[in-house]
């Protein structure tokens, strides 16, 4: 053991530097949901259920932006590491388009889906709630994305502590005027479920203004800002879509996954739907954790790749995937011990608080392999690799988790529990099956073919 730990301890110490200032900022994002899932909470059983089925619907949309999004970092840590400044100016650049791109064909879709929530054939008192809170987040998508696009390029030069700096303070703004609106404090009206939705959408347009103002403005970046050359402009455009957009496909599917679950247990009751909600926000605390670790592995594996540094490409992974398998293995004994403290927190209920209290002991089993299919997604973008992963993963959810989550849930009357089991085979599934790619690419890595198939790109 101790050999092991001396082989993988200055990745261990690298992967963890990238990745804590990135793991701060995504715990400060999901505890924003956390926070509005809290207030919500002290509403009703309803309001929480409208919660539920307008994150599920919205994540599902723009979870393909944010994937897409992801691209940036690695290839902005590729360009630092093989010096290529030109690229990594022009990526910061072209990374704003795309979330301009990207967050017009969100907003359409979503438009579209709230004026036909009918579709997903949940209660009449849930969908009226959804539909108004759905719109007003709507509308702050734009700003989401432009905060990833600046926050990947700043992650992708190493530097990951001012986006966790503004995502705090964002956190602290959206308690506040969470608060304010939801409750109607200083005078403000009433507006519950809706102040929760314009709270978040200020939130975002303060965060994005920040961070681009604060890229724009430090000294330490602005030798990464000088454009020399423009030629390459709409390459880099179309290659952070050629490796981003299989990226969003993956958490698409995976994040339409957990949203299809979510309508098929919103068929079963909302109470059913109010105890998945808590149960998967709580989830979504250590996920963020294990995304961060799969950001900070994607970064030293894109840099190891632009050094074409084999050995430490190699490293960086599996260091990353320690670290998922020690840090969840750590929450999953958490959420089997506590698991009706954490639920108490959200809500009083005792019989929705019970279901949520035993969807965390289920938790609990797919925590392991949450972290690893995660990180193992993130590695593995780390050097462009994301057509097959994403093969897995539509396999892992959609041919494994999903139908055999529906036949336990509706044959074999296991209702939401069913659901969830389906899910923690899906997931575990994907693990094994992307550690494996990860293992067998890192490996097989030739930067000789890699150099050839450049020069055969540039020559035609």
């Amino acid at each position: 053991m101790q050999n092991i730990y001396n082989k993988y301890k200055p990745y261990f110490f690298t992967i963890t530097k990238l990745s804590m200032p990135i793991i701060i900022g995504q715990i400060g994002i999901v505890l924003m949901g956390v926070a509005d899932i809290v207030m919500i909470g002290k509403l009703d059983a309803t309001n929480l259920a409208a919660a539920g089925l307008a994150n599920s619907v919205y994540f599902l949309i723009t979870i393909l932006g944010i994937g897409t999004l992801t691209a940036v970092s690695p290839l902005v840590a590729k360009a630092k590491g093989a010096g290529h400044v030109n690229d990594a100016a022009l990526l910061f650049r072209q990374g704003l388009w795309a979330s301009l791109v990207l967050s017009l064909f969100i907003g359409i879709v979503v438009f579209v889906l709230t004026w036909n929530l009918e579709w997903f054939g949940q209660a009449q008192e849930v969908t009226v709630l959804t539909k108004s809170y759905l719109h007003i987040l709507n509308g702050g998508t734009i700003f989401m994305l432009l905060f990833l696009a600046a926050k990947q390029f700043s992650d992708g030069l190493s530097i990951t502590k001012p986006s966790a700096v503004i995502t705090i303070l964002g956190l602290l703004f959206n308690i506040f005027w969470n608060w304010v609106l939801i409750y109607g404090k200083f005078g403000f009206p009433r507006l519950e479920l809706d102040g929760a939705g314009y709270a978040t959408s200020l939130t975002r347009v303060l965060m994005a203004v920040s961070m681009i103002a604060y890229v724009l403005r430090r000294p330490m970046y602005k030798q990464w800002l000088h454009v020399k050359d423009k030629t390459q402009g709409f390459v880099l455009f179309k290659q952070i879509f050629t490796v981003g957009l299989p990226s969003g496909m993956q958490y698409f599917f995976e994040v339409g996954a957990f949203a299809s679950a979510a309508i098929m247990i919103g068929w079963f009751g909302k109470e059913q739907l109010a105890a998945h909600q808590i149960a998967i926000n709580l989830a979504s605390v250590t996920y963020m954790v294990a995304t961060g670790i799969s950001a900070g592995g994607s970064i030293a594996v894109g840099d190891a790749w632009g050094r074409k540094h084999k050995h430490d490409l190699m490293l960086s992974g599996r260091a990353a995937l320690i670290m998922s398998v020690v840090f969840m293995g750590v929450t999953a004994l958490l959420f089997a011990v506590w698991n009706h403290f954490f639920v108490g927190l959200y809500i009083s209920d005792e019989y929705v608080g019970g279901m949520a209290a035993n969807l965390l002991l289920i938790a609990a089993l797919f925590q392991l392999s949450d972290g690893i299919q995660c990180v193992s997604l993130g590695v593995l973008r780390g050097i462009a690799d994301t057509k097959m992963p994403t093969v897995i993963t539509i396999i892992a959810y959609w041919i494994i988790g999903i139908p055999i989550g529906w036949i336990l849930a509706k044959y074999f009357d296991l209702t939401l529990y069913g659901i969830w089991f389906g899910l923690s085979i899906g997931l575990t599934f994907s693990a094994v099956f992307l550690t494996i790619r990860f293992l067998k690419e890192s490996r097989e890595f030739d930067f000789v073919e890699e150099a050839k198939k450049q020069y055969e790109t540039l020559v035609h």
